[in-house]
């Protein structure tokens, strides 16, 4: 029995309200349609009618064979796609887990955060003094910590960095690694201790720079908190620079130092940095560092037109070569061991260690050798040492002479200090050229002493004389030069003369024995600090009036070399002189010219007796108070105060 078919149906429009009410909600919820958003969430993924997965045919003996189809395998574009949402994914997630932390700081109170950080600090800084072969990575973490936007905690890592380094660094320089040393087949201890090594210096270079960078910032934007992180920068520099001066990028050290030293403004990192340089020059045997600090000191001078603090000039009389050359060896007499001396105890034979008769001989000869040893690397060190002294001595006399020539006011003390300090290691054949510049420099002082000068020049001419003076009789004082002073043709009548002229001048001056204020920071106009370290004295500004014209009549009228050749025309002027100025004089500075006296008397009281003569007696003439030359002013025709 066949189904009937269904009865047809006739389709039916729909009606026109119909219509018009989707059409007006399609446009209705057309603008909430983000079809960008819906256009990129769409698949990437090509349709497989797209893709053709079959192989080409083959030719056999039979005939063409076709090949089956390839499996449908997910294309790069797809893979590619994948992984970079993947990846997109897992940095968004890391974002906002950072973002977490981040927000998690800033909200932790400072005090918790800084007693986190000492805790951490204390916990890797322990572990790595510990062992610091095996813990050596913990530098990093010491690093990241360093990094923190807190003030308190920078300065806190920069301390235990600090101490840290100073704990590990070992005795000697790391060098750099060639390519064959990386190439090379290396033990497991060997290879242990060359990462420790690499790793040190890497770490320890990173924080050097990290220090550097501190204090140049706080020079360009000085707030508060980076004056503070800039001062324990400086104060970590200067400690390294003290405690480990053998180790690698000493001159990054010594850069920043100097750009300390070459600003105007004079405050507590300054004094630091400049301790630190006169402790490195003390405390530096070989000269290796000494020497390149000395390079780049004059470097500095030089560009910035010696306008420098007079006490960054002063450094260079902490050199080790002002010690090494200072003495001289006797005569008459040599050096031999303390008589005195307690003798070493013998060991008792009962106490003794047994050796065998090989393993005594083979002491001996271990022995001989290690002398052998020291005595070669003696000599080595020895030629370096002079070497690098003399090096140092030739950039010094070059800045000193360029600061004679060119005048520069506030130098002129350290610079003439530094000529008498040097004086036994000057060659001869200079002291005709030196001797004329202190002449010139006088005579230019006295042309002046009429002109106004500015506030910021103020300087005073009667101490640069009496400068000069020193520094002229310490230049034959020191290489024994008195005896050939006619074959040098050195004539000092000149600064005898000067002597003379300002020695009445000076006991009327009431600041006589006031010391020189020749601070840069006054110079200035600036406002400064003391010095933190007040047993330090300066060798400049400690030299009274007073005291530089003791030390040229002591160098004039007992000169070491030969006393008794000083005329006694010239012996009668001086003592007259002094007799007369010593009852305008303070107490100090009478009690130290009369005792002066004395010594002169002691030595050639026989020479200039007559002065102390009242009764009358034959003269060639009257004496001449007002007469500048004191051999002509005629001594002995007075006694040695004048009643009238």
């Amino acid at each position: 029995m066949s189904r009937l078919p269904a009865p047809k149906r006739r389709r039916l429009s729909p009606s026109e309200s119909d219509t018009a009410a989707v059409t007006k909600n399609f446009y209705q919820n057309a603008s909430n349609w983000d079809l960008e958003a819906t256009y990129a969430e769409r698949s990437r993924k090509k349709k497989g009618k797209d893709k053709k997965n079959d192989k080409l045919p083959i030719k056999t003996s039979e005939g063409m064979v076709e090949q089956a189809e390839k499996a449908d395998d997910p294309s790069e574009d797809e893979v590619e796609d994948e992984q970079g949402e993947a990846v997109a994914d897992a940095v968004a997630e890391h974002e906002k887990e950072s973002e977490g932390e981040e927000d998690l700081e800033d909200v932790r109170p400072l005090k918790v955060q800084i007693l986190e950080a000492k805790e951490d600090l204390a916990r890797m800084a322990g572990s790595i003094s510990e062992d610091p072969e095996e813990n050596i990575s913990q530098l990093k973490g010491l690093a990241k910590i360093a990094s923190s936007r807190v003030p308190t905690i920078k300065k806190l890592a920069m301390a235990t960095q600090l101490a840290v380094f100073k704990d590990i660094i070992p005795g000697y320089r790391i060098r750099a690694l060639s390519d064959e040393d990386m190439k090379a087949k290396l033990s497991k201890d060997v290879k242990r201790l060359r990462t420790f090594e690499q790793t040190l210096v890497s770490c320890y270079r990173e924080y050097v720079r990290g220090l550097a960078r501190a204090i140049k910032s706080a020079s360009n934007n000085r707030t508060e908190d980076k004056a503070s992180i800039a001062s324990t920068a400086m104060i970590c520099l200067c400690t390294l620079l003290e405690a480990v001066p053998h180790f690698n990028f000493r001159n990054d050290l010594l850069n920043t130092l100097v750009l300390k030293l070459s600003s105007r403004s004079v405050d507590k990192d300054f004094h630091r940095a400049r301790a630190a340089m006169e402790t490195l020059f003390t405390n530096d045997e070989d000269g290796h560092a000494s020497l390149e600090a000395v390079s780049l000191l004059t470097k500095m001078f030089k560009s910035k037109d010696y306008n420098i603090h007079s006490s960054v000039l002063n450094t260079f009389l902490s050199l080790r070569l002002l010690s090494e050359y200072s003495y001289r060896a006797s005569t008459n007499r040599i050096d031999k061991e303390d008589p005195d001396a307690p003798p070493q105890p013998k060991v008792k034979k009962s106490k003794r260690e047994f050796r065998t008769k090989r393993e005594r001989k083979r002491l001996r000869e271990t022995k001989v050798i290690e002398k052998e040893m020291i005595e070669a690397d003696a000599a080595v060190s020895h030629e370096e040492r002079e070497k690098n002294q003399s090096e140092m001595l030739k950039l010094v006399f070059v800045a000193y002479f360029r600061i004679l020539k060119k005048r520069t006011p506030h130098l002129m003390g350290a610079v003439l200090e530094g000529l008498a300090r040097y004086a036994h290691l000057i060659n001869q054949d200079f002291f005709g050229d030196i001797l004329e510049s202190l002449r010139d420099l006088i005579s230019w002082e006295v042309d002046e002493d009429e002109e106004t000068e500015e506030v910021g020049n103020r300087r005073d001419k009667s101490r640069e004389a009496l400068l000069c003076t020193v520094t002229a009789f310490a230049l034959l004082q020191g290489q024994d030069t008195f005896k050939a002073a006619n074959g040098l043709h050195l004539d000092l009548s000149f600064f005898t003369q000067r002597l003379y002229n300002e020695v009445l001048p000076l006991s009327l001056d009431g600041s006589i024995e006031v010391a020189a204020k020749i601070t840069t920071a006054e110079e200035y106009g600036t406002v400064t600090q003391k010095n933190p370290d007040p047993k330090k004295k300066e060798k400049i500004n400690v030299q009274t009036p007073s005291l530089l014209m003791l030390r040229a009549l002591q160098a004039l009228l007992l000169p070491p070399q030969n006393a008794r050749s000083v005329p006694p025309t010239l012996l009668a002027a001086f003592t007259k002189r002094l007799m007369t100025s010593a009852l305008h004089l303070p107490e100090k500075s009478t009690l130290a010219v009369l005792a002066l006296v004395k010594q002169v008397l002691k030595v050639q009281g026989g020479k200039i007796s007559g002065l102390w003569y009242t009764e009358e007696r034959k003269g060639d003439g009257v004496f001449d108070m007002e007469r500048e030359e004191p051999t002509s002013s005629n001594p002995f025709a007075g006694n040695v105060w004048e009643d009238r």
